[in-house]
Parts: structure tokens; C-alpha cells; sequence
């Protein structure tokens, strides 16, 4: 995908601006945002970020003679170079992104998910029902981009607008119909989903989640930026289960409809049934309102009927058969999220993301309803991260689970058995049963070699991570790998 320039004017449009000093029929050759990567006849777009500003590399900037550089604070330039000042230089970048690679979202459906829990997963489902239908669509989520055949994994949940127009563009050479998106918080409060609008904005759910430091200073915070998605999108589709759907969608500019369970809902949930034999759990329901149909899904519990439900609902408006949306539903698989791994017909073995107290007890709590033998949670934490995770997830397993093994996660700069003390403290407010094994193959291996008839045993944590990080250093590690190695006997 080769540009080679266009005009400064052009990249501009869709926005408020001042002209501090230049023309803005400037030639632009690139478009650049980090510093490092400056040169002749770019547009510098000057970020200011949690640790280093981009104002502070203009100098460099004329140095490298860039055309012209859009900054949203004064500053001291030679003449020569276009200064273009606004209020908000990610807002800005969005726009001039869009603009440099031609607008491709305007010759995509763009489908835009947010929520708490249920964003990963429900992209998947999307995908996989529209293509079972016969579209070619693009995903870009937490795990990984998905363009054609080429899977590029993520670094952000939400990428900067830049790389974002430039998935995109990629999609639309690759002659993708339309792309599955999750829009994360931090990537609406940062504006990278500016500079186009989606065609449906989905809401799943929200929860007190990503508040803190360098995230949002209050629940409020995160509701509103969620709530931004529905000024941006032509098609609000949102879970009308959720306490705080109207307050997420106030001020909204576009067209609502609601699914969930409860009574008035646009597309609601009925009959939801568990299912359960030969080492496999799911669940059925029936769909009635804006569509009638019996689903069947091979991932277990409530939260997969909503993960389901907010899939029909989007799918509804590509004309989907419910033929196709059936096959595609019972055939869809998330890797590390619920991923269900054949290894006995006498009991059940998942890989599940599951990593602070929250997502574990959703879990654990939904597997109870299975009424297992025995519910087996084998799970560590994190290096480096808040030590108040590890006793709340302790405390979370030693109250659900039948037995716990604590093994280790990624130590990243710590000892695993620090980490393990921690994890022990919480269990230990509990009555529940616990191991520990250090070593996380030989935990894996300890929870197989001792599962009995009924069981249901995750491996919570890793999810979709193919690594284990210890002392900076990531080595290999993907649980499906341990398995397969345990059961082969290495």
C-alpha cells in the first residue's frame, strides 16, 4: 500500500484549526507521530503522552525538515515549516489518518463493540457468522489484527488511529465487506476511533474495571467514555440487562435497540438451557422479539448467552440466514477464552483469560452451575502487579473451587514463590483445598494426571498468551503445547 503525498488542506478537513504560521497547500510525503521516525516533508504530529511530549522533539523536526507539525501548545519553530495548532492533537491525528489513507472505512460496515467483559469473544462471533454467511471480514481486537489470512497480534486492545486507518486500508485492498472491532475505554477518552463512523456501536456490559492511574480516575469517567461510542455510531445496539445502559448511552445521536433477558428488551433471551456430557459443557436458549430461533452454543453458562445474544443482534442486520447463524454460533471457537480442550470423556479441561477476582469468580460461579464433581481451579499472578489481586483471586478460588492449584503466571521481576505466598494468604481466609506447584507444566500435568470422573478443570490466567515472562525475558510457553506434551508423555 503505497502513498506517496497529499496536501496538507485535505488532511485538515473534519476538524477545527488555526494557521500559526505557513500555508496548508504544503505537500505532505508522510505522516508521522513518533519522533524517531521523522523525516523530510512529513507532518509531525506532536503527542502529548503519560511520559514523553512531543512538543520537545520540534527542534529535531526541523532539523529532519519536516513540512509542518501539529501541535495543540505554542511553540518556538524556524520558518519554513507549517505550524498548524489545535485544541487536541489525537483528535487531530484521527482525522488527518483517516484522511491520508483515503477514508477506507466509508467502504466497510464497521462494527464497533465496548463493555467490560464479553468484547473478545463476541468479535469472534461476529466473524464467524458473517463469514459462515459468505462476507470476508477483518477483526481487530485484544488478541490480535485480522487481515485475510494474516494474523498480527495486538499491542493495544484499541490501536492508534494511525495503525487503525491503516487496518483499514489493508482490509479494503484485501477486499474485506466489513470489520469486527473491540473499542476499548482508554481508546475512546484518547480519540483513535475518531475521523469515521461506525455502523454499529454494541454495548455488553460494565463493571468498576481499568480505574486508576493512567486509566480513568473514576466510574463515571469510564461510563462516559464508553457512552462516547454512541455519539459516533449510526446503530446503538446495548444490553438491556445492565443497571447503567441508559446512563452509558445518554446523549446518544443514534438509533437504539437492547437485548438481554429481562422483560421490554428488544431481542430477548428465553429458555436457557445447561448441557452437559462426554467432557463437554454449553448451553441452549431461545431468541423471540426481533427474531425467533433456538441456538445452541459449546462455551457454558449466562454470560456465553449474552456473548451469543449480542452477536444475533448485530448479525441481524446483514440479512443473516438463522441457519447460518446456528452453525456458525456451535462452531465458533475464542482462543483462551472458555476454549475447551479434549483430553477426557470423564471430565472437562478449559483455558480461560480469567486474571483479577472479578472475571474468576464470573467463572468459577457459572461452572457451579454445572454441579461438577469436583470444580478444579489451577491459576498464579502476575510479577510486579498490585499484590491485593492475588488475595482477592486466592480468596475468590478457595470459595468456589473444590481444589486450588497455585502455581506460577508470569514472576516477570519477582519470585514466583513470593507471588505463591500471596495467593496463599487470600486462600487461606477460606476452608478450600489447596496445592502448590511451582512449576506450571507440572501443575498442569498434577491437575490431569488427578482429574476424576465429572470434574471441571481450568486453567485460568494465560488465556491466549503463548509466553511466560520471568526476569524481562519472554520464553515460549502455550498451555495447548504443555497439554499436548503431558498427554504425549514428555
Amino acid at each position: 500500500m503505497q502513498i506517496h503525498s497529499r496536501k496538507l488542506a485535505e488532511l485538515l478537513q473534519g476538524f477545527s484549526y488555526k494557521v500559526v504560521q505557513g500555508e496548508v497547500d504544503t505537500e505532505i510525503t508522510a505522516l508521522v507521530y513518533d519522533s524517531r521516525k521523522l523525516q523530510e516533508g512529513c507532518l509531525f504530529i506532536c503527542i502529548e503522552g503519560a511520559n514523553v511530549d512531543g512538543h520537545q522533539f520540534i527542534r529535531e523536526a526541523a532539523e529532519k525538515k519536516a513540512a509542518a507539525v501539529l501541535v495543540s501548545k505554542p511553540v518556538e519553530v524556524e520558518e519554513g515549516i507549517t505550524v498548524i495548532q489545535v485544541e487536541n492533537t489525537r483528535y487531530g491525528m484521527a482525522f488527518a489518518s483517516a484522511a491520508w489513507f483515503g477514508h477506507p472505512a466509508d467502504r466497510l460496515k464497521v462494527i464497533g463493540i465496548t463493555g467490560t467483559k464479553g468484547k473478545t469473544t463476541t468479535t469472534y462471533l461476529v466473524k464467524s457468522i458473517l463469514e459462515n454467511a459468505g462476507l470476508k471480514v477483518g477483526l481487530i481486537g485484544t488478541i490480535e489484527t485480522i487481515i485475510g489470512d494474516r494474523h498480527t497480534p495486538a499491542h493495544n486492545t484499541t490501536p492508534e488511529s494511525w495503525l487503525l486507518q491503516e487496518s483499514f486500508a489493508r482490509m479494503v485492498e484485501e477486499g474485506c465487506d466489513a470489520v469486527v472491532m473491540e473499542v476499548s475505554s482508554q481508546g475512546l477518552m484518547l480519540h483513535r476511533t475518531q475521523g469515521f463512523t461506525f455502523d454499529y456501536g454494541i454495548f455488553t456490559n460494565i463493571e468498576p474495571d481499568h480505574i486508576g492511574p493512567n486509566e480513568h480516575s473514576s466510574f463515571e469517567e469510564y461510563m462516559a467514555c464508553k457512552g462516547l461510542l454512541f455519539k459516533q455510531c449510526k446503530v446503538g445496539i446495548v444490553n438491556g440487562d445492565d443497571h447503567h445502559w441508559e446512563k452509558v448511552t445518554q446523549g446518544h445521536t443514534c438509533q437504539l435497540e437492547t437485548f438481554g433477558f429481562g422483560e421490554g428488551v428488544d431481542l430477548r433471551a428465553t429458555d436457557m438451557q445447561l448441557i452437559r456430557g462426554g467432557g463437554h459443557i454449553g448451553v441452549s436458549f431461545k431468541t423471540e422479539g426481533l427474531l425467533s430461533m433456538e441456538v445452541e452454543v459449546s462455551t457454558p453458562g449466562r454470560f456465553s448467552v449474552y456473548n451469543a445474544l449480542t452477536a444475533i443482534a448485530i448479525c441481524r442486520h446483514f440479512g443473516v440466514s438463522t441457519d447460518n447463524s446456528k452453525k456458525a454460533l456451535m462452531e465458533a471457537r475464542v482462543k483462551g477464552r472458555i476454549e475447551l480442550i479434549p483430553v477426557s470423556d470423564k471430565f472437562t479441561l478449559m483455558i480461560d483469560y480469567a486474571h483479577n477476582a472479578m472475571a474468576l469468580e464470573s467463572l468459577l460461579g457459572t461452572l457451579k452451575e454445572y454441579e461438577p464433581h469436583r470444580l478444579v481451579c489451577l491459576f498464579g499472578c502476575g510479577g510486579n502487579r498490585s499484590r491485593l489481586r492475588r488475595f482477592e483471586m486466592g480468596e475468590v478460588s478457595g470459595r468456589l473451587a473444590d481444589l486450588t492449584i497455585i502455581t506460577s503466571d508470569n514472576p516477570r521481576f519477582e519470585e514466583p514463590e513470593a507471588i505463591i505466598a500471596d495467593i496463599v494468604t487470600g486462600i487461606e481466609k477460606t476452608r478450600g483445598k489447596y496445592v502448590t506447584i511451582c512449576d506450571r507444566k507440572e501443575a498442569i500435568a498434577y491437575a490431569i494426571h488427578n482429574g476424576e470422573p465429572g470434574d471441571i478443570i481450568v486453567l485460568a490466567g494465560k488465556g491466549h498468551e503463548d509466553y511466560q515472562e520471568i526476569k524481562g525475558v519472554q520464553y515460549p510457553m502455550d498451555e495447548r503445547d504443555l497439554i499436548a506434551d503431558i498427554l504425549a508423555g514428555r
